[in-house]
This record gives structure tokens, C-alpha cells and sequence, in this order.
């Protein structure tokens, strides 16, 4: 019951209608009968509301969604290591007004990956160099993998692997490179609705031996997961990465261990709710 003691937490976005964060928390705070309530908020001055939130003591803490995860760096008391080291901030903890912020992007997708194969060792393509790209490529480095980086523009990926010391940097053309490769992520909008049948990688270039995850997560099945699928590959769906890193913000947010089975199912449910294949 909502009370006067109600732990508040939000995700600050623009747009924001899309998250599914408040559904996939309150449904974890429930299941573990917490007094606490997620909602979601859209924000047109990242400063003002910042601001605002500090003021109200009954906010415990914030997820940061597009497109503040950069912007909100300035804003943090005290900076993670390895938000510092990404470049990007995906959640807050609030206490005493001080905000303290961590990343949480790259566990989402590292243990999305680990579900299906050991990565230490493996070759890693990575598809893209923006903001997702950058927080994958992190977490893989870390568990030591042998990663490139493939985009439409070449400084991008140039820049990228400098900054995380990776293997190689490609041209998006140049994708035959993928082929020799153990796993191939997708970290592009490419394929996404309403362009559902549009695919980064060339179908020729999807081999039976590979681990092709696509962190979009609607459709559930994209035009590359359905290529995977036809060759043999096996794949990893997007909403992994959205469930594994809510998993670790609501256990960062809590000190509670997250009741995962769940809050997978609400996110499943939401995102597909004709769906029956999962």
C-alpha cells in the first residue's frame, strides 16, 4: 500500500512512453512485497528536473534513458568507474541530495551473452559505434574477448577502438570480416520498426557457426534474428539485454536480489503480448 513511507524511484526520458522500466520494477517490488512505486517521467530540462528530484527526499533513485545518459555526467556526485570509463550514466542512486551514478548497459548485455556461450577468448563483431556499441564493446573487453567494430562511418569506429583498444575498426562495407567471427552483435537501430525489413548484416555473411544477438527488441524477431535462425546460427534476442539490465538497477536500487522470472515475464507480456513463441 502507497503510504506516506513510499520509496519513489523514475526513469527520466524524451520520449518516454515506450519504457517499459515502470511495469518490470513494480512488478518486482511487489513480488518481494516492497513499499516502493517506479514511475516514468518525461523531461524537457534535464537540470530542472534533477533539481526538483533532490528536493523530494521520498526519491531514492533514477534510471537515465535517451537522451540524457551523457548529458546527466555533469550532474553526478560521485561517478562509477566504469560509467566514467563508457562515457554514460544509466542509473542514479540518491541519498543526502548527492547522486551517484553507475552503468548498468554493458552487464545487461554481457550476461544476455554468457547465458549462451563463455566469452573470454571468443571473436566479437560488434555492429555500430554509438552509445550502446560503446558500453558492449566495454563489457566484452573486460571479460576479454577479441572484438571489431563495424560502421557506416569509419572515425566513429576508429574512435571507438582506440578508446577501448580493440582488435580492428571496419568500414561497414567491408562485413565478409564477420564471417570468421564467434558472435555478431547488432547494436544499431537497423531493423527496428518500422523498417522491419531491413537487416546490417548481409545474409551471406551469417555462417551456422555463429552467436548472432541483436539488441533490438521490437520486433521481438528482426530481419537479422530471422536470418540467424534460417542459417543454423544461434541467436539472442534484445529484450535480454533490457531484462539483465533492469536486474542489476533494481538490485542496485533495493539490496535485494531481483525476482527475475518475474519481471521477465511482464517485460515479455508487454512488449509481445500476442506472442507465443516465447
Amino acid at each position: 500500500m502507497l503510504n506516506s513511507k513510499t520509496e519513489i524511484f523514475c526513469i527520466l526520458g524524451n520520449p518516454i512512453a515506450h519504457s517499459l522500466s515502470p511495469q518490470m520494477h513494480n512488478a518486482g517490488f511487489q513480488a518481494l512485497n516492497l513499499n516502493c512505486i517506479f514511475v516514468a517521467f518525461l523531461v524537457t530540462n534535464l537540470k530542472e528536473a534533477l533539481a526538483g528530484i533532490k528536493a523530494i527526499r521520498n526519491i531514492k533513485g533514477i534510471v537515465v534513458t535517451v537522451p540524457f545518459k551523457q548529458k546527466v555526467l555533469k550532474y553526478i556526485d560521485f561517478l562509477d568507474i566504469t560509467a566514467k570509463d563508457i562515457g554514460a550514466v544509466n542509473a542514479i542512486s540518491i541519498k543526502n541530495s548527492k547522486l551517484s551514478g553507475i552503468n548498468t548497459d554493458w552487464t545487461g548485455a554481457i550476461e544476455a551473452l554468457e547465458e549462451k556461450t563463455n566469452i573470454t577468448g571468443k571473436n566479437v563483431a560488434v555492429i555500430g559505434a554509438g552509445g550502446a556499441a560503446h558500453a558492449i564493446s566495454y563489457g566484452l573487453v573486460k571479460k576479454r574477448a577479441k572484438v571489431i567494430v563495424l560502421n557506416r562511418t569509419y572515425k566513429k569506429a576508429s574512435l571507438m577502438a582506440k578508446k577501448f583498444n580493440l582488435d580492428g575498426f571496419y568500414n561497414l562495407e567491408h562485413q565478409s570480416k564477420i564471417k570468421s567471427m564467434d558472435i555478431i552483435i547488432n547494436t544499431t537501430s537497423v531493423g527496428m520498426e518500422p523498417d522491419t525489413h531491413m537487416s546490417p548484416i548481409h545474409e551471406n555473411n551469417i555462417l551456422p557457426h555463429h552467436i548472432v544477438f541483436d539488441i533490438i527488441y521490437t520486433p521481438h524477431e528482426t530481419k537479422l534474428i530471422k536470418i540467424a535462425k534460417k542459417k543454423g546460427a544461434k541467436v539472442i534476442h534484445g529484450y535480454k539485454m533490457v531484462l539483465y539490465g533492469g536486474k542489476r538497477i533494481f538490485e542496485s536500487f533495493t539490496g535485494k536480489k531481483a525476482p527475475i522470472k518475474i519481471m521477465e515475464k511482464v517485460l515479455i507480456n508487454n512488449l509481445y503480448p500476442s506472442y507465443s513463441g516465447l
